[in-house]
């Protein structure tokens, strides 16, 4: 839609980078440097490779599914024609996504495992042989003195962290056997030095090789599941562009958008671990024959010890992902709740609603947190397995080898760590997060397929076709938008415009749902000639815009035929703007053709709003059109329709919304000038103008009541007046289906399509969406772990933690302890011991116990941490939430209609899922390693104080590279987070205006428009996965050298004084702590990430609010105040933004008690603004005074409860019609059913549904409920904002007589656009440009012949005589009552 020309991107480095290059990720090295000197913009991003490329990848799938749908709908179109008989029917299979992702990508897939695997098989499993020769190397010289703390693997809390990546690579975990061959170079079989360097080689090499293949192999996977995402994305918006109106009503937006933000992410992180599912397995059988030799049937107990944890950890999987649902489920609640107060804002704020509304998304809110709470105690649980399951397999091994009589040594003990470690990471960490991850893919996946099988537009028309065999026309996607379709229907087409009608219905029969009762179109009949102006009339709900919605085809015919032979122009009842320039809005993806445009402009009556709009054409439409009033953005809907030049055009009650005289400009020099020759169709309630028309469609109840021309339904005694109220009175006996306007919600989302930053310089600037810049504040830690409890609290998990680390690394060292003195006292030959000559400080069975208590306490505290820690996060995540939706809720106007309502969304969405799940783990990863880091360096310093420099050399090195890597990552991930907010923004808006869409068969255009969306967030994603992994390779590249130079540096300065013990201590530590470091790196980089989040979340928590709710006790109002509802104006400006200039200027008059006040003026004249600054939505200066109270110095809520407003958009949510009137239980029942009565809804009665938005009523009904409220309420000040323009007279009567009768004791505003309904007010405000320019009573002002007598002479002299009339009279009786 953007009708923007975007900036050609760069190509992407990744294209034609040499293979050397993209081994060791040399490719990243611009965008790094980039992002180092300066943040990166969206200007910086990259064209997308071709094989990421939306448009491609969606056409590759769309291509896939569309064969197996058509033949599923075939197979099922057959069994439903042969019925009962069940001879040839076939099962229906529906189609599958999974087989149709696999077709796509699964040869690819299959093809990383295979070579995944095979590296690791040979590269991890021969690094262990030759540790095992190093270790006897060493222990030939000098066996007496080894302190085995060898065993001590402190290194292998490495992996100490739930490895959300998998970097264990290089955490050489059979490094362990080569290292006993290092040493064993020591021991009794003579081992020359050469073959010690061959070790040292081996082990270091093995390390490098892997780097090489693991990282590549990642990036690749990545890759693959971001394929898999983006496929999905393109798949769900081609779908909903074709769902039909059950489908509608079966789906809300809030739903869509979930499905593209949070269902889709699962393939992002779920492929990684797909192939440990079946490696783990394989690797479990190697490594347990292994183990097997060295200490026989103990293995196979440790084994069994270890396995059984999957089963635990698979049950506890399975938990999740229940969990997982249910917090889908209750988001989604939230989500759309907070999606209905963000889009309902003004009227909230007009009602004073904040309070249960608040209370409705706690409660939400809650039972949302009770899930994840679960959710993150079993998480907590699963992460301290890591801790312990290694600890207690060896144990497990250890005290059964010594009960079956064996001697313990350093070597065996040190092997089995070593195994251990290996089958711990692949079998309890990545195996079972393998299963839960895919299965909760496998659950997305099902939400995505249900999704795709939602009923479709053209399936329905097809269905038809099945019956009546009627016009091949329909099997086109959409009406006649395909060309190809033209070409084949040309024949008929020439021959339909010279005989037959251009449109044509037969005993068309119609229901909205399948579900309703009865039809809401009943045996409608029309035939419509080429170039008739049609005029289709009836009261609310009497099926108006159901005929329309059949000839756009988006409601199917239930029986009957349609013929359509011409493409349609559409314009919808309540205007569907979408985030663009106004100018984009009109052209609506067309060529830009100057004088056509002109001319649309100005038969619409749009010039001169142009020239008050601060940018002209080019002036951005915020979200909902926010920036426009009610009749322009009827007048740019309906340019929209007239710009298309198509051969039929229906047009919805376009001049509802407009001012009388502007209205009558618009039908004479739009419709009836400017469209000539076309075939028009218009819905209306102006009566006036129906002698204009060529025909007359009178609809009642869904039925054909009369249809001709005007002059012959005079004749037939249709007295056009009452003809929309008589039709009531009969109307009442059966239930009136309710009607369902076209609009689902048209009006309400459209588009913050991100513009680019290429555009012209004299564009407006959008708000941009606020991204901080720089490092996160320690500030937003401190806000987090206040929100979490008070410092008591964060100091006891610390305490935690410590003491934690502590029991496990206790365990580690005594058993080292313990072997030493094995070795010392204790001789066996031939696998039996000899003579035990035990003269250690404790005995042996000693040691037993002692180590069996060391473990069972770390298991004890290692649980306890995990349950205090995650409640704790549960609670500053409640908190957060809190407190930023209390602010939001509180915040200006002003800031909602800069921030589009995805922007918000987006913080509670995307953001809050962030804190509630993903930070916790995050942090508590971080704690873990940080812990252990130490607890390696103490370990290190015992053994060989030498070492310590080339580690903090080493941990130089890793921060400078943590620092150049960080400054990208960081605004990569926040271009990430920028770049998706239109993704969703354009889904929603697409949702919301799908008729409009489908009507101009825009469908192309904005699946273009949806894929640039989408590239553009690939093209961020693909940097940061990719520099994500060149940050892990170039880690791991520096670790593999500094294992090299300890490994070497023995070997070098070896003088047979080194001691065995210290020397393989140190090796095991070099590399346990680099593999820690780089896993430690990335998760405090994660954390920093997640913390954005978090920082984002609580920059909403201080947005700028609006003056207090209640007023200070000294100037708090009476309980009775207002008494009589005087209202005073004492120069008043008002600005909608401080730096624009003032929308109301010096407005100075009084209203007095109990007077029925107009306010007119041409559209844009400041009427509603006025409104506005009576509820004190805007920043006012000067003074409003109500009985003598002054409004700015009393409580927001003081004011605005006491003063009921019928608003121009009547605003409902979703739940009863008793929560719509009464949303805080004040009300008896009865009073409810009363104002249901006066406002003849009470057939709908209390407890029936209202749909989000109040999509299953008509706008009628809407305005109807909204006055019932205002009746329940009974203020003495009620105020009118063009409530009456979307209604029908009889319905406007109606509201018109209730407010004569119930508020004839109250002053009442009414802002009014036809000038029937104010003509007999007491006094009437003309508003122009934003000043008062007349007020006094209608008679006075039409003697005085100023603006009031031109705006009444512009609607034509007949009518303008009998305003000029109403004025005259009830000006006379108002005299003769006072005299």
């Amino acid at each position: 839609m953007d009708g923007k020309v975007k900036a050609e991107r760069r190509k992407n480095p990744r294209e034609g980078a040499n293979p050397l290059s993209n081994i060791t990720f040399a490719f990243t090295l611009p965008t790094f440097w980039a992002g180092y000197h300066r943040d990166l913009e969206v200007t910086d991003l990259y064209k997308t490779l071709k094989e990421h490329n939306s448009s491609y990848l969606g056409a590759k799938i769309s291509k896939v599914w569309q064969k197996d749908y058509e033949a599923y709908r075939k197979q099922k179109l057959l069994n439903k024609e042969k019925g009962s008989t069940n001879t040839g029917r076939k099962k229906l299979k529906e189609p599958s996504l999974l087989k149709v992702l696999m077709k796509c990508f699964g040869v690819q897939l299959i093809f990383y495992g295979v070579i995944y695997a095979i590296s690791d098989i040979v590269f991890r499993l021969s690094q262990p042989l030759f540790l095992g020769l190093l270790i006897r190397y060493y222990n030939q010289t000098k066996v007496e003195s080894m302190p085995l703390h060898i065993i001590m693997t402190r290194l292998y809390n490495s992996s100490n962290s739930q490895v959300h990546e998998i970097d264990e690579a290089i955490k050489p975990v059979m490094q362990p056997i080569f290292l006993g061959k290092l040493l064993s170079y020591y021991t009794n079989d003579p081992i020359t030095k050469e073959d010690a360097y061959l070790y040292a080689g081996g082990v270091v090499l093995c390390s490098g090789v892997l780097i090489f293949i693991t990282h590549p192999y990642m990036l690749g996977i990545l890759h693959m599941g971001m394929k898999l995402r983006i496929a999905c994305c393109t798949l769900i918006y081609r779908k909903a562009l074709k769902l039909s109106r059950t489908a509608l009503g079966e789906t809300t937006v809030g739903q869509a958008v979930n499905l593209l933000s949070n269902d889709v992410n699962r393939f992002d992180v779920a492929l990684i671990y797909l192939h440990y599912l079946w490696l783990g397995p394989l690797e479990t059988i190697i490594i347990t024959y292994f183990m097997y030799k060295e200490v026989e049937l103990s293995a196979i107990f440790g084994v069994i010890i270890l396995l059984l944890f999957i089963p635990l950890q698979g049950y506890l999987g399975k938990k999740t992902s229940v969990y997982r649902l249910k917090t889908a489920l209750r988001t989604d609640e939230r989500v759309r709740l907070t999606n209905e107060i963000i889009s309902g804002i003004q009227a909230i704020k007009m009602y004073a609603w904040e309070k249960p509304f608040s209370y409705l998304t706690e409660r939400a809110r809650r039972r949302e947190i009770s899930v994840i709470r679960g959710m993150s105690l079993v998480r907590g649980i699963t992460m301290s397995f890591i801790m312990f399951t290694t600890r207690m397999s060896l144990f497990i091994t250890i005290v059964s080898f010594i009960l079956y009589g064996h001697k313990i040594t350093a070597e065996k003990v040190f092997m089995l760590q070593a195994y251990y470690n290996i089958l711990r990471i692949n079998m309890t960490v990545y195996f079972p997060q393998g299963i839960t991850q895919i299965a909760e893919l496998l659950v997305s996946v099902r939400r995505l397929q249900k999704f795709m099988m939602y009923e479709e537009i053209n399936a329905e028309n097809e269905t038809m076709d099945c019956k009546q065999k009627e016009s091949k026309n329909d099997k086109g996607k959409n009406d006649t938008n395909i060309i190809e379709e033209d070409v084949r229907d040309g024949k008929r087409k020439t021959t339909n415009y010279q005989g037959e009608y251009i449109m044509s219905l037969k005993n068309a029969n119609v229901k909205w749902f399948s579900h309703d009762h009865e039809d809401t179109l009943k045996n409608i009949n029309i035939n419509v000639k080429s170039g008739e102006l049609i005029a289709v009339v009836g009261h609310v709900g009497s099926g108006k815009s159901s005929l329309l919605n059949v000839m756009l085809k988006e409601l199917p015919l239930k029986s009957g035929t349609i013929e359509v032979n011409g493409k349609i122009a559409y314009a919808s009842q309540e205007p569907w703007l979408f985030a663009g320039s106004v100018r984009q809005n009109i052209l609506f993806g067309q060529k830009m053709d100057q004088f056509r445009y002109e001319r649309v402009v100005k038969v619409c009556q749009l010039k001169r709003d142009f020239t008050l709009l601060p940018y002209g054409d080019k002036t951005i439409v915020g979200e909902r059109g926010i920036s426009l009033s009610g009749g322009q953005r009827a007048r740019i809907n309906l340019a929209r329709a007239v710009y298309a030049e198509n051969e039929i055009y229906l047009l919805d009650d376009p001049l509802s919304a407009v001012d009388a005289h502007v209205g009558k400009h618009m039908f004479e020099e739009c419709i009836v000038k400017y469209l000539r020759g076309k075939t028009r169709i218009l819905v209306t309630h102006q009566l006036q103008f129906l002698r204009n028309v060529d025909r007359i469609i009178v609809l009642k109840d869904g039925e054909i009541e009369a249809d001709g021309s005007y002059d012959e339904l005079i004749a037939m005694g249709m007295d056009f007046g009452r003809l929309l109220e008589n039709s009531a009175e009969e109307e009442r006996p059966g239930s009136v289906p309710p009607s369902r306007s076209n609009s689902r919600n048209a009006s309400s989302t459209s588009l913050s399509s991100l513009k680019s930053s290429a555009t012209e310089k004299e564009d407006p600037i959008e708000v941009a969406e606020a991204r901080t810049k720089g490092k996160v504040s320690g500030k937003v830690y401190a806000a987090y772990f206040r929100a979490g409890g008070n410092w008591c609290i964060v100091a006891t998990i610390a305490m935690l933690c410590v003491l934690a680390q502590t029991l496990a690394s206790a365990s580690d060292f005594f058993i080292s302890q313990w072997v030493n003195m094995e070795e010392k006292y204790v001789n066996e030959t031939g696998g039996v011991i000899i003579d035990i000559n035990w003269r250690g400080p404790i005995s042996r069975n000693v040691c037993m116990y002692v180590y069996t208590g060391l473990i069972v306490s770390t298991i004890i505290i290692t649980l306890l941490r995990s349950i205090t820690f995650f409640s704790t996060c549960m609670r500053a995540s409640t908190r957060l939430h809190d407190r930023m939706f209390r602010c939001i809720s509180r915040a200006t106007m002003r800031f909602f209609n800069t921030n589009p309502s995805g922007r918000i969304l987006n913080r509670f969405s995307k953001d809050m899922g962030a804190v509630d799940e993903v930070l916790p783990i995050a942090l508590i990863d971080s704690l873990q390693i940080g812990l252990s880091l130490l607890g390696i360096i103490v370990v290190v310093a015992i053994a060989n104080y030498w070492l310590l420099i080339p580690t903090v050399v080493i941990g130089i090195i890793f921060y400078y590279i943590r620092v150049f890597y960080l400054a990208t990552s960081r605004s990569v991930k926040r271009l990430e987070g920028v770049t998706r907010s239109p993704v969703f923004g354009h889904l929603s808006a697409t949702l919301q205006g799908l008729p409009t869409v489908r009507a101009f068969g825009a469908q192309e255009i904005l699946t273009k428009e949806f894929d640039q969306h989408q590239d553009l967030h690939s093209s961020a994603w693909y940097i940061f996965i990719s520099s994500s992994r060149a940050f892990g390779f170039w880690l791991d590249f520096f670790c593999v050298i500094y294992i090299m130079l300890v490994t070497l540096s023995f070997l070098v300065q070896d003088d047979e004084t080194g001691q065995g013990g210290n020397i393989g201590l140190a090796i095991t530590q070099s590399i346990g702590l680099t593999g820690m470091f780089q896993w430690g790196m990335r998760q405090s980089t994660e954390l920093e990430n997640q913390m954005t989040s978090v920082e984002r979340v609580v920059e909403y928590s201080n947005v700028e609010s609006e003056p207090p709710l209640e007023s200070t006790p000294d100037k708090k109002p009476k309980e009775s105040w207002p008494e009589e509802g005087k209202i005073e104006f004492k120069n008043v400006y008002m600005k909608y933004d401080a730096a624009e200039p003032p929308v109301l200027k010096n407005l100075n008059f009084v209203i007095y008690p109990q007077e029925k006040i107009g306010i007119v003026g041409r559209t844009g004249a400041g009427k509603s603004s006025l409104i506005s600054t009576l509820f004190r939505l805007a920043e006012l200066d000067g003074v409003i005074e109500i009985d003598g109270v002054k409004i700015n110095e009393i409580g927001l809520h003081d004011l605005r409860s006491k003063i009921s407003i019928i608003p121009q958009e009547p605003f409902l949510y979703s739940g009863s019609m008793r929560r719509n009137l009464d949303p805080f239980d004040n009300y008896a029942d009865d009073v409810l059913w009363q104002a249901l009565e006066e406002v003849e809804l009470k057939e709908m009665g209390l407890d029936s549904h209202i749909n989000e938005g109040g999509s299953n009523l008509s706008v009628g009904q809407r305005q109807l409920v909204c006055l019932a409220r205002a009746i329940v309420k009974n203020n003495p000040i009620l105020v009118l904002d063009e409530a009456t323009a979307n209604v029908d007279l009889r319905t406007d009567e109606l509201i018109q007589k209730t407010i004569r009768s119930k508020f004839s004791t109250c002053t009442v505003l009414t802002i009014a656009h036809r000038l029937n309904t104010v003509m007999d007010s007491d006094r009437i405000l003309v508003m122009d440009a934003g000043r008062a320019v007349e007020f006094d009573a209608p008679y006075v002002l039409i003697e005085r012949k100023g603006y009031l007598n031109s705006m009444i002479n512009e609607t034509g002299p007949a009518m303008a005589e009998a305003l000029k009339e109403v004025a005259r009279q009830s000006y006379e009786n108002r005299t003769s009552t006072t005299l």
